[in-house]
């Protein structure tokens, strides 16, 4: 299974990650999280990324043209949708050569249909908590819901997964899930990881 940290934002800390080699390497774009990049842009952008390590840049409820301006900037393999984005835009994207994950949120009794509109123009999908912080809020939703999930895209599992989840993540089964997406949980404060936890999760047999 693929590991995607999110939420990184600090120099020495993103490298510290780096060397954990995981799959996918987060970085929010959303002014309004605790986690957003900000001021720290230029010298992410001067960090020597593997090429084993896709880097996603994360918006909600931006416009293309501003994606397209930081992707200019952070040379993006992935930019992750975590707002209200319909599937035009997610189309324009895929047409200037990214790759798209859309973040649908999940609730009880959550109907799925509405995901279907995305298929075409998405790579993956990302299942979150619901919240109106748009992520970030460390609160697991009740994987159960997922069943009802019969779609063809596979889906990097989210929502306050720790290492507490390791056991109950190993037995969790679903034909379309294909990586973990984790970030708070493995924080010492927002945006900053703790190295020693997240070295854990990557020696334990998740991948």
């Amino acid at each position: 299974m693929k590991i995607k940290v999110c939420g990184m934002k600090h120099t020495e800390n993103i490298q510290g990650v780096l060397a954990l080699q995981p799959d996918f390497m987060g970085f929010i774009f959303y002014p309004k999280s605790k986690r957003f990049v900000g001021d720290g842009l230029e010298a992410i952008s001067g960090i020597n990324f593997p090429t084993s390590v896709q880097k996603v840049g994360v918006f909600v409820n931006e416009t293309t043209e501003t994606i397209l301006s930081y992707h200019q900037k952070m040379d993006f393999q992935y930019i992750q949708l975590h707002g209200d984005e319909p599937p035009e835009q997610c189309l324009e994207l895929k047409k200037k050569g990214l790759k798209i994950i859309k973040a649908i949120s999940t609730a009880k009794g959550a109907d799925f249909s509405h995901a279907a509109a995305y298929e075409s123009v998405c790579d993956y999908f990302l299942f979150d908590t619901p919240t109106e912080a748009y992520g970030g809020s460390g609160i697991k939703f009740d994987w159960s819901v997922l069943d009802s999930y019969h779609g063809s895209v596979p889906f990097f599992l989210s929502g306050g997964i720790g290492l507490d989840e390791l056991e109950a993540v190993k037995a969790f089964q679903h034909p379309q899930l294909f990586a973990l997406d984790v970030n708070s949980k493995f924080e010492i404060e927002p945006g900053l990881k703790n190295i020693d936890q997240l070295a854990a999760l990557f020696q334990s047999k998740i991948q």
